[in-house]
């Protein structure tokens, strides 16, 4: 009966588990009982700062966009049309993309030390991309960093905007303007 109340208020049997498995059951115990009181944490994330810049690499366009407050359910995965049905370049892709409110490196690298506010079905696909930060590698050309999941872990990696981009390559985007 208990498990369905929790299931009932969204709790995932993974957030059950984890639970069972708290080990400070004292504090949860002070909260029911009127004595102690939970506040949520508000992960702030500063899109105005600069980002962080791999070695070799310069940043070519860096969309600056305030502070962020970080929730999962107002992300949107953008897909542009001839990504769902095929490919498309990543020069054309930026071109659509201009006018979206795409979330910057800054974001990622966020993500990457808490990856525990990352959503889990984020896992399903193979890479989000974060163009709000264009970089130039060396002199080679440009590229996107994204977050990928592998081996256990989130990691980040990067993708050339001279190379094709597939329906498993989505743009993060914030529902709401930054």
């Amino acid at each position: 009966m208990l498990v369905e109340e929790f299931e009932r208020e969204g709790w995932s049997g993974d957030d059950l588990t984890k639970l069972g498995q708290y080990k400070d059951k004292k504090s949860l115990q002070a909260v029911i009982l009127g004595h102690a009181k939970i506040e949520l944490v508000c992960h702030l994330i500063d899109c105005s700062a600069d980002p962080y810049i791999p070695g070799g690499w310069t940043v070519e366009e860096h969309q600056k966009g305030g502070t962020l407050e970080w929730d999962s359910a107002k992300i949107l995965l953008f897909l542009a049309e001839k990504q769902k049905t095929g490919l498309i370049t990543g020069h054309d892709l930026r071109k659509e993309l201009v006018d979206k409110p795409v979330l910057n490196a800054n974001v990622l690298d966020y993500l990457l030390a808490h990856p525990e506010l990352i959503p889990e079905d984020w896992k399903e696909g193979e890479y989000i991309f974060f163009w709000g930060t264009i970089y130039r590698y060396s002199d080679v050309g440009l590229c996107v960093r994204c977050l990928g999941w592998g081996g256990g872990r989130w990691y980040w990696d990067y993708h050339w905007l001279l190379r094709d981009w597939f329906a498993n390559y989505p743009a993060a985007c914030s529902q709401v303007t930054l």
